[in-house]
């Protein structure tokens, strides 16, 4: 069994993770990849895909570094590997709209299926740059401090974003 520690957060930064990023479904593995390692299998029926195509999707992640093996094992001759994200939490640099675009879509995939209603809001402020900057810290140290039930207890999504909205006309 190779060592299952997982890194505090890896921030996306290179073409092939941005690459590997830009698919709807290679989004919502990182989703569901947020808990205990699992097998192409399990995560082909949670996601209501064929092994296939969720393994090719895996291995996209896996060669971009997002997604490792962690276990290998034998079963009925021949052998099942378990899949994790190689951080807890997954940080995206820069403004590329692919990478976001489709994050925000597998977002949105799962809120419709969450079976209570999700907390939704969006607020514009006017801030300084400093204002700006508390808050983002603020957000983050929230997100950071949350600590995690125990396994069994239900997995909830958090998505935090803090950006200057774009001024002008394109």
């Amino acid at each position: 069994m190779e060592d299952q520690t997982q890194e505090q957060e890896l921030t996306i930064e290179s073409p092939q993770q941005y690459k590997a990023l830009s698919h709807p479904l290679r989004q919502r593995l990182l989703l569901a990849l947020g808990g205990q390692p699992t097998t192409v299998g399990r995560l082909a029926a949670a996601l209501d895909s064929s092994k296939g195509t969720v393994a090719h999707h895996l291995k996209v992640l896996q060669d971009a570094g997002v997604v490792r093996i962690v276990e290998t094992r034998k079963v009925r001759g021949g052998s099942e590997h378990l899949y994790q994200r190689t951080a807890r939490r997954i940080t995206v640099a820069g403004q590329d709209a692919g990478p976001t675009t489709a994050l925000l879509g597998a977002v949105a995939e799962e809120c419709v299926k969450a079976p209570q209603e999700p907390l939704l809001v969006l607020r514009h402020l006017r801030l300084t740059a400093d204002q700006a900057a508390r808050l983002g810290a603020t957000l983050q140290a929230l997100v950071n401090e949350a600590a995690e039930a125990p396994e069994g207890e239900p997995v909830h999504g958090v998505l935090v974003a803090l950006y200057e909205q774009a001024t002008g006309r394109d």
